[in-house]
């Protein structure tokens, strides 16, 4: 079932503009079918915070599961924000403080900007380590991505994630690790996964923890792990929610950086990502910034259209089909719970379907 636009935001509108199935609130209160209670704390920079409020709603949303999904976007203290988005997250997001108070079935954290040296330098630290706390003790399962991993398995393992050489960013093929997990029920065993990160935590430091790595690339490293239970939390290191220009626009941004002079060296592509022609045109803009800075003459618009019509989508049915998987186990995990008949087939002593 689809998800449920049980509040004004506009989100709900975009993604039924864009084709996907929204239940408007009444419809939803007259079906008798089970519902789902999901939060998303989106933790982004007002630049990417409904674009990622958006991409995640729509893989929520693109389960077949049979449940209605309520999704509950929220924040927190510590994150820089400007005036217009501040007003945005205080007429369209819930609370922390309500959603503790009303409960949730399943929690999924955003990634964040940082500037700090290490996490716990951030202001947005302790707030995000009282969100942990309590949804560790009170969901059924939370799903983390990006920063959000290397957050959550510094604040229960203390891990510390460790610098890269260079920023990690492009699109890495990866393998599954362990087949017969749940979560990757009909999965293609090798699929691409975005990167975009300047940390990595590795399988020898997961390992050390007792959790257990489900998906790995050679250039990519750990992309998928799950905690030591096989479920209660799930962790991304990459980006399964971006769309098929996340990265491009990721690059627009660092290029306009480097003309503005907040950076010292012209960025490179993101990594197996823009194929040929689309690279070239790239290329050619860089050769036109540096000959105009050069000359000090007026430099010309980012070419983004000419770019975006050679890119492709090569990780999305994966990310659809990972979310779904999860989704499908939550709902059977919550049955369990609420003590509510389980879908034919499920075993209530062993729902995950893990081999004993």
């Amino acid at each position: 079932m689809p998800l449920v636009a049980h509040s004004p935001l506009p989100t709900f509108d975009r993604l039924r503009q864009q084709g996907q199935e929204i239940l408007s609130l009444d419809h939803a209160l007259h079906q008798d079918i089970r519902e789902l209670h999901i939060g998303l704390l989106n933790m982004m920079p007002d630049a990417a915070l409904t674009v990622t409020e958006q991409q995640f709603m729509r893989l929520l949303g693109n389960s077949n599961q049979i449940a209605q999904f309520y999704v509950y976007p929220f924040s927190i203290p510590g994150l820089p924000r400007g005036a217009e988005m501040q007003a945005y997250i205080e007429k369209y997001y819930t609370t922390f403080e309500r959603l503790k108070q009303d409960g949730l079935d399943a929690l999924v954290i955003t990634g964040a900007n940082v500037a700090n040296p290490t996490l716990e330098q951030e202001p947005f630290w302790q707030p995000l380590q009282e969100v942990i706390a309590w949804a560790t003790e009170n969901v059924t399962s939370v799903l983390c991505s990006c920063l959000a991993t290397h957050a959550l398995v510094k604040q229960l393992y203390g891990i510390k994630r460790q610098p890269l050489p260079a920023k990690k960013w492009g699109v890495y093929p990866h393998r599954i690790t362990q087949k017969a997990h749940p979560l990757l029920r009909h999965i293609n065993t090798r699929f691409d996964v975005v990167h975009s990160r300047y940390n990595g935590i590795t399988r020898a430091q997961l390992e050390a923890a007792g959790l257990c790595i489900l998906v790995e690339g050679e250039a990519g490293g750990v992309h998928m792990a799950v905690s030591p239970d096989q479920f209660r939390i799930v962790y991304f290191q990459g980006h399964p929610e971006y769309d098929y220009n996340s990265l491009l626009k990721e690059y627009k941004r660092e290029v306009l950086r480097f003309i503005d002079g907040a950076i010292d060296e012209y960025p490179p592509h993101p990594e197996n990502y823009f194929p040929p022609k689309a690279a070239n045109i790239a290329d050619e803009y860089e050769a036109i910034v540096l000959a105009s800075q050069e000359a000090n003459t007026p430099i010309p618009p980012f070419p983004e259209e000419a770019i975006d019509r050679y890119l492709d989508n090569t990780w999305g049915d994966t990310g659809k089909a990972l979310f779904n998987n999860w989704l499908g186990l939550v709902y059977q995990l919550t049955a369990l719970d609420r003590k509510v008949p389980f879908s034919p087939g499920i075993d209530p002593q062993n729902p995950l379907g893990l081999r004993k």
